[in-house]
C-alpha cells in the first residue's frame, strides 16, 4: 500500500515540475511575436458563412416540403 502511495505521488511531483524544466528556446529580444491571421481567420469566416447558408436553405426546404405534403393530403 506504502509503494503505491510513493508511486502515485511521484506521478504528480513529475506531472507538476517537469514542464518547468522542459521549456522551449526564448525567442530573440527583437523578433516580433504578431501572428498573421488575415488567411486562416477570413478561410473560416468564409466557411462558416456557407455553412450557415446551406443549413438556412435545409431549413428553408424541409418546411415548404411539409407545407406541400399538408396541402396534398
Amino acid at each position: 500500500m506504502r509503494q503505491k502511495h510513493f508511486y502515485i505521488l511521484l506521478i504528480i511531483f513529475m506531472g507538476m515540475f517537469l514542464p518547468l524544466i522542459s521549456r522551449a528556446q526564448t525567442p530573440p529580444p527583437n523578433d516580433p511575436v504578431d501572428a498573421p491571421i488575415d488567411g486562416g481567420l477570413s478561410l473560416l469566416l468564409a466557411a462558416g458563412v456557407g455553412y450557415g447558408v446551406k443549413k438556412a436553405y435545409a431549413k428553408r426546404k424541409k418546411t415548404n416540403d411539409e407545407v406541400k405534403d399538408v396541402n396534398d393530403k
